[in-house]
Order: structure tokens, then sequence, then C-alpha cells
């Protein structure tokens, strides 16, 4: 029997759904009739975003500029979603990077990134939980990085960032296996997005290519597919993983 893949009556978070990979992964979930919720850094952005994804097929869609890098802007936001009820699909996906020699790091930058990248994640999981548990499914996926299975010099702080975000996910899927809620982690390599368009060239995108096996970037929707079916009722039997989806970079 083939499960049904529409996510009518289920509502789905995606932190840093305004742009990129969060903003396809969005996409897949408002065609699939999900209420889809979405935070991003700027009020115009997300009202522009939430007003696609109505369009998109999500009547319902709603959305948060948060600050998650700052206390009080965060911790309202967390009253949010801990006050919403029926919570099924958590996308963690909100991140930064700053690329600088481990001699280099300043304390502020460390603080944002982990704040940003892992601290956000693990404390959005904990309040979710409850309303998973009470219904007794639930979906969490956290967007890591290829250099959460590997790094290069000047990634320091983002590499211990995202192998923390891995281990969270693992811990976090022991702990909640036995509700049937599934956790797990996707590992973009090199994705076509905005931010990647605006900071390299494509001389520099090219030469990053030709060392990718499949001898291209990801396109965003490539990334969210994966997401949608680990956070589908396709999906019934994999958790605690980190799947890799970078046209086999790290393993070539």
């Amino acid at each position: 029997m083939i499960p049904e893949t529409s996510f009518a009556g289920k509502t789905v978070l995606v932190t840093g759904g305004t742009r990129g990979i969060g903003a396809a992964v969005a996409d897949l979930f408002a065609e699939a009739g999900a209420t889809v919720l979405i935070t991003g850094t700027r009020q115009d952005d997300v009202d522009k975003r939430v007003k696609t994804l109505r369009q998109l097929g999500s009547s319902l869609a709603d959305g948060w500029a948060v600050d998650m890098k700052n206390a009080d802007s965060f911790e309202i936001f967390r009253g949010e979603v801990r006050a919403r009820d029926s919570l099924h699909v958590l996308v963690n996906n909100a991140g930064i990077n700053k690329i600088v020699s481990v001699d280099e790091i300043e304390a502020d930058d460390l603080d944002s990134i982990f704040s940003l990248n892992l601290r956000a994640p693990v404390l959005l999981t904990s309040d979710v939980a409850s309303a998973m548990k009470k219904h007794g499914w639930g979906r969490i996926v956290n967007i890591a990085s290829i250099w959460s299975v590997i790094t290069k010099s000047g990634r320091s702080m983002y590499t211990a960032s995202k192998f923390g975000l891995v281990g969270a996910t693992k811990a976090a899927a022991a702990d909640l296996a036995g509700h049937n809620i599934l956790v797990n982690a996707v590992s973009p390599g090199f994705t076509l997005t905005e931010l990647t368009r605006s900071t390299l060239s494509v001389d520099e995108m090219d030469a990053l290519a030709a060392d990718v096996p499949l001898r291209r970037f990801a396109d965003p929707q490539e990334i969210a597919r994966v997401v949608f079916f680990l956070a589908s009722d396709w999906n019934t039997y994999i958790t605690a993983q980190n799947i890799v989806v970078d046209g086999g970079f790290v393993s070539v």
C-alpha cells in the first residue's frame, strides 16, 4: 500500500524559510497542503514569502521575523512555538557562517554562530517535542552541512556547530524514538542559492563544481525533496541519521 503523501492537516515549521534551501523546503510543504510556518530576519521578506506559500496551497501559512541570536527575540518566538498545539514537523534550517582562521576567532562571532546553528535547533526541538508526543507522531529535520562530515581551513566555528548539530540530532532521536518521532539531519553540499550567487563568481563556482563527481552544484529543490521525504509518511524507519546530499563530494 502506498502511504499518503499529502500534508493536509499537518503544521510544518521551517526556520530560515525566506530564501535558499529553506524557501524550497517551505514551498514543497505548501504544495502538499501543509500549514507552513516560517521565520526570517526581515518582516518584509517574511510577508512576501507567506503570500507565496498561500498561493501555493498553504492557506493558513504564517511567519515571524526573529533574530535567533538575540535572547529576547528568540524567547518571544519560543513562546509562539510552545503555544501551538499541533506542530507535526520541524525543519531547523536557519544558520550562519563566518570563515576565519582558528587564531582569528572572536568570542562574539563564536557565540552568534553557536546560538543560531546549534542552540536554537536544540531548544526548538525541545519546544515541539511535547506536542509531537501528544499526537504520537513527529518529524524533525536539522539542516547541517558537508562541513559536519569533513572540514577545511577557516571553518572551525561553523564545523564545530554543525558537528554538534549532528550529535544533537542523534541524541534527540534516541530520546524521542519511543513516541514515533523521527529525528534526522540533512547535510547539503554546494548548493546554488541566492547567497552562493552573490558571494562566488562564476569562475569560483565552476572550480568548486569540478571537484564534485556530478560536476555541478545542487539545486535547492534537490535538497528540499530529501527533507520532504524524511518528514513524510514514507519515512517510517529512518532516524538518528545524517543524510549527505552533495553529489558525491565528501566520498569520492
